[in-house]
């Protein structure tokens, strides 16, 4: 009983991937799909001004598709070009204190595998946990550790999508991160380096769960991220992730407040987007 229970979610969470696929696919206005996908984080939208933008649609018209609870995700699909190469980008991501299951905040990703995605490269607002750190920093994210009650993949395996047991070796590409220094160089952006940890939200951490965050390794904090990552790397997808560090969790802690994340998010956007563009431009 509840094997024929599992094949039954197995089928239906692969069914409805793949009817995305198809209907996304149609939409699609290229001979040929985007290889590169990008996911926007909280106030980091501001990318897709500088995209010239072909197609676009509401995630609500999508089938399937989750629909952004956040004020700052716009909630949109766009198929556009940026620095000559075709881009499929999400204007606005899915968080599991939205009520949303991981399964369901790694769907997105696992259409973009099956359209033909090959990068992902996502951004996030963060806080500093690295006392270097500053506001408005850009961290490229080196590594992650999970701290979300589950992951993507637990469950029956999606054998179109990746093996059962997924090595998290390089969670982030190398080759990505190198061509983003890089790029950050050239540009004369100056960028940090660190290990992002995800959990869960909505509520902001205590003083002791900071603490306890900098004692296991991390450098930021943020509600999103590692379950896309996971569902990449399950699907072969090379990945970068960057964080804007929007607020500071480490020395004299201060209450913070939602506008002035935002207001951080979009002093550094024009550095984060410099940087995505140079990269894209590279691949």
């Amino acid at each position: 009983m509840k094997k024929n229970l599992l094949t039954k979610q197995y089928l239906s969470m692969l069914n409805q991937i793949k009817e995305t696929t198809n209907f996304l696919g149609k939409k699609n206005p290229y001979e040929k799909s985007p290889e590169i996908g990008i996911v926007l984080g909280t106030g980091l939208g501001g990318l897709v001004d500088d995209i010239k933008i072909d197609f676009e649609i509401g995630y609500e018209d999508i089938p399937n598709f989750p629909t952004s609870t956040v004020e700052s995700h716009r909630g949109k699909l766009i198929f556009g070009e940026l620095s000559g190469k075709q881009v499929l980008v999400m204007q606005g991501r899915f968080h599991y204190y939205e009520g949303y299951t991981l399964h369901e905040v790694a769907f997105p990703v696992r259409v973009f595998k099956l359209l033909g995605i090959k990068n992902l490269l996502i951004s996030n607002a963060a806080g500093g946990l690295n006392p270097n750190f500053k506001l408005g920093d850009i961290m490229i994210i080196s590594d992650h550790i999970n701290q979300f009650p589950g992951n993507p993949l637990i469950g029956e395996n999606i054998d179109e999508l990746g093996t059962r047991f997924t090595d998290m070796f390089e969670s982030y590409s190398k080759k990505l991160i190198g061509k983003a220094e890089s790029a950050a160089l050239n540009l004369g952006i100056k960028i940090q380096k660190g290990i992002y940890v995800g959990l869960p939200g909505p509520m902001l951490e205590t003083p002791a769960e900071y603490n306890y965050l900098r004692i296991i390794g991390g450098d930021a904090v943020g509600m999103s991220t590692v379950p896309e990552i996971i569902a990449a790397k399950h699907a072969g997808l090379n990945c970068f992730a960057c964080s804007v560090i929007t607020d500071l969790c480490h020395g004299i802690i201060k209450p913070v407040n939602f506008k002035q994340i935002l207001n951080t998010a979009s002093k550094a956007e024009p550095d984060l987007t410099s940087i995505f563009k140079e990269l894209i431009n590279q691949l």
